[in-house]
């Protein structure tokens, strides 16, 4: 089977080195220059960990990834931790499979690293979808054209595979805004911070650090309710002073991290209505092309991984039908990424309550419950996407 993979980022990227090792012909099409990521920080937890490893990656994997020893909780003001959970080897013990921190650069140059470069093309923007019977052709705006059995769109929440599929979806304005710094390790040792993912939460705001980049750099994102931004790229430069200024009276390790920033970039929070199919004909989504989510769950990436391996898993079983694999597929994935943007959602308001009752209700909760146990947690670190039924 020839597969053409729409998009070369983590999701498209992981999901090509699997086809790839179950025997499929498949090419990465990506439409920036190079191959690469941009922004900051990602969490790859033990349900992404353990495919990242079976594709041979483990001591790329070791090499830049971050292993936190635990996640807090923690209040804005005074830095009390509410909640602690592992995140070390308790949970390797029990997933089978570690838990890391990355730049979201590192991940992606060691998967590009681990691509047959004459399998990599980059400089090749998507401008048409044309299925031919059992075939389809993709067309980019450089004049080349490319015939496969079957198109995968790994292009992201802006998805030029999804709108000529499934036709244009204007994004969804979340009223969240993000900052987010990359500290160099020098510039916040007088602050002593735990390897280790800490999550603040505020009034209607929220603050998430953790060390990246073999702890060479702290990544830090500052998200505030309200906000005024309303593009959603990347790259768009913020002022270090605004971030201050919003996060006036918080913890000092907080506004320390902050006061540390060599630059900020400044986006949007969008969404997208969730899709009634992700597949059609020989077209299929994965990852945010699909699924967008909140990053209140760290499970974005993670998810566009865990798609991968299920339609690795799918192909490989059902190679003689590829619409009765595509539609088992979104069926079998469709219901835990929903569940994974629920609660993503929910979390962002549990973040971000004011100080008041309901704060000291979710506190209080918070401190004597056990949602972050290895136990509650089974269901999302304990998941094998690979291991998919492939008949209902």
């Amino acid at each position: 089977m020839k597969i053409a993979v729409i998009g070369g980022g983590i999701g498209g990227l992981s999901a090509a080195l699997g086809l790839l090792k179950a025997g499929f012909d498949v090419h990465v099409y990506e439409q920036a220059p190079l191959f690469g990521e941009i922004g900051a920080g990602i969490q790859i937890s033990p349900n992404a960990s353990r495919l990242l490893r079976r594709l041979g990656l483990g001591t790329a994997l070791e090499k830049y990834g971050v292993r936190p020893g635990a996640v807090h909780q923690k209040r804005w003001d005074d830095g009390r931790t509410l909640q602690r959970a592992p995140l070390g080897p308790e949970v390797e013990s029990r997933f089978g499979a570690p838990y890391y921190h990355f730049h979201r650069g590192d991940l992606a140059a060691l998967l590009a690293a681990a691509m047959p470069g004459e399998r990599a093309h980059a400089g090749h923007r998507l401008v048409g979808i044309e299925e031919k019977g059992e075939r389809v052709v993709a067309r980019f705006d450089n004049g080349a054209s490319v015939e496969a059995d079957l198109v995968i769109g790994a292009d992201g929440i802006h998805s030029k595979v999804r709108a000529l599929t499934f036709g244009p979806e204007k994004p969804r304005f979340t009223g969240c805004v993000a900052w987010r710094g990359l500290v160099p390790a020098e510039r916040i040792a007088h602050l002593d911070i735990e390897v280790a993912s800490h999550n603040w939460m505020g009034p209607e705001a929220h603050c998430v650090h953790y060390w990246v980049s073999a702890k060479r750099l702290m990544n830090v994102v500052c998200i505030v309710e309200h906000g005024t931004w309303t593009n959603e790229s990347w790259t768009d430069k913020g002022e270090v002073a605004n971030v201050l200024a919003r996060y006036e009276g918080w913890h000092p390790t907080v506004r320390g991290l902050i006061e540390a920033f060599p630059e900020t970039f400044v986006w949007a929070l969008h969404d997208r209505a969730p899709l009634p199919e992700w597949t059609r004909g020989r077209v299929a989504l994965l990852g945010d092309a699909c699924h967008p989510m909140l990053p209140m769950m760290a499970q974005g990436a993670a998810q566009a991984i865990e798609d991968g391996g299920a339609l690795t898993s799918i192909l490989s079983a059902l190679p003689a039908d590829l619409p009765a694999a595509l539609r088992r597929y979104e069926a079998l994935r469709k219901p835990r990424a929903t569940r994974l943007q629920q609660a993503s959602a929910a979390n962002r308001v549990r973040f971000h309550l004011p100080d008041g009752p309901k704060q000291q209700e979710r506190d209080a909760a918070m401190a004597g419950s056990g949602d972050r146990s290895l136990d509650a947690m089974t269901w999302l670190y304990g998941h094998d996407a690979a291991d998919m039924p492939t008949t209902a």
